[in-house]
């Protein structure tokens, strides 16, 4: 069994990743607000669902919003052996100003070997990749055990809620092992940082700004609140140190807002400030014990302070994700790379949350990895150099075979 560059498949294989990319980046999929009709991902989802179908591939497209389906494809090969999960998401996020694009973020263009456009590295690209390589089986006609399961759902850039009613209609029960497709340069990323979004809200009393003494500012609060916390993340990451593949914990306030409602005055005290924070952490944490260290500051606070009047809002939890090297999905996709690219592979850790976050939490073991530089996602000119979807399409193609007929080994 051979996938690399020398198979035969591997030149047919490119173009057909290449133009697969194209189409879809081609498809707004930025989710717009349900005030926009059509802005969101429908389009592209039901673009995939026919291309599936086209394929002979068993296709399902299940509505978790409006306007926001999953597509869920099923090759089943009629032979007991394991399920293997493929997980690329519809979704991508805002190109924000067109102006300051070089290259029309949803053109898609080619050049000097790079295909420029929003999603074409997060994670359009990976989701053609890992298209192309199942109907590459298909096309060959290779024989396989068990069962494949294309996850292609909605809203990995949000709350994740396609994942998330993907998990809970079923679909990933009995599954042996995902591979998650985002851009991480081809590495073998078999950690990710956990995520808890807090909002916090502190209340004072307005007041005019030159009689302050009238007034309870929540201003003074919440810098008072920020300055320990900066104490907490700091001692964090010393207690842990830095993770092998994640580096360091971290606690990051990012929108501040006073007052929440109303106009600002710069001679007015607000009545309400507001926080976000975004905490990433590492496996060696516990979001629990973080949670009760924060609590314990803010009651210090209360307690010094008996005009502190603050209140927690949890927005997200997700939590840190290890896997072993030995899973049987982990040695596939490492045999895959070290097949294909003819160099030893690399071990990673994602720096943020992906959908198989969840997928991890439901006891199915997960590898991330995919084409794309892994600091590109997000910018301005986003863009993916096409040889790597080529090489990326041949890695899925191989650990697939691998891990559905048991060609793996624990050494290595």
């Amino acid at each position: 069994m051979k996938t690399d560059i020398q198979h035969p498949s591997y030149q047919r294989d490119r173009e057909a990743v290449i133009q697969l990319t194209q189409e879809l980046v081609r498809i707004d999929s930025v989710y717009r607000g349900e005030e926009v009709p059509g802005a969101n991902e429908e389009k592209v989802a039901h673009y995939v669902a026919d291309r599936l179908r086209s394929y002979g591939i068993e296709t399902h497209v299940e509505e978790v919003a409006p306007g926001r389906p999953n597509v869920i494809g099923i090759v089943d090969s009629g032979k007991p052996g394991p399920v293997l999960l493929f997980e690329g998401h519809t979704d991508v996020v805002t190109e924000g100003n067109r102006e300051a694009w070089t290259h029309d973020p949803f053109g898609a263009e080619i050049i000097d070997g790079r295909m420029y456009g929003r999603g074409t590295n997060d994670t359009k690209g990976n989701l053609s990749c890992m298209i192309t390589a199942v109907h590459s089986l298909l096309q060959d006609e290779e024989e396989i055990c068990g069962k494949i399961i294309l996850c292609i759902p909605c809203d990995e850039e949000g709350l994740m809620i396609g994942i998330k009613d993907f998990i809970k209609k079923g679909w990933a029960d009995g599954v042996d092992g995902a591979i998650i497709c985002e851009p991480e340069e081809n590495n073998v990323c078999i950690a990710q940082r956990g995520a808890m979004r807090i909002q916090v809200d502190i209340y004072g009393k307005m007041a005019h700004g030159a009689i302050s003494w009238s007034g309870i500012n929540p201003n003074w609060r919440m810098a008072r609140l920020i300055v320990e916390l900066e104490k907490l993340e700091k001692e964090e990451q010393e207690r842990l140190g830095e993770d092998p593949y994640l580096k360091w914990p971290s606690i990051t306030p990012t929108i501040l807002q006073a007052p929440v409602k109303g106009d600002a005055q710069i001679n007015v005290i607000p009545d309400h400030c507001r926080m976000t924070l975004d905490i990433r952490t590492v496996p060696a944490q516990d979001h629990g014990e973080l949670r009760s260290k924060i609590d314990r500051i803010i009651e210090k606070l209360k307690a010094d302070d008996p005009d502190f009047n603050c209140e927690l809002t949890l927005l997200d939890d997700r939590p840190p994700t290890a896997t072993d090297k030995d899973e049987p999905v982990v040695r596939a996709i490492w045999e895959a790379v070290k097949q294909v690219t003819g160099k030893e592979p690399i071990y990673n850790g994602v720096p943020g949350a992906t959908d198989g976050t969840f997928l991890h939490v439901h006891g199915v073991p997960i590898v991330t990895i995919g084409a794309g530089d892994r600091d590109i996602p997000h910018q301005i000119d986003e863009y993916v150099d096409i040889e790597e979807l080529a090489e990326t399409t041949a890695i899925y193609r191989d650990a697939a075979l691998r891990f559905l007929n048991g060609e793996v080994r624990k050494d290595g």
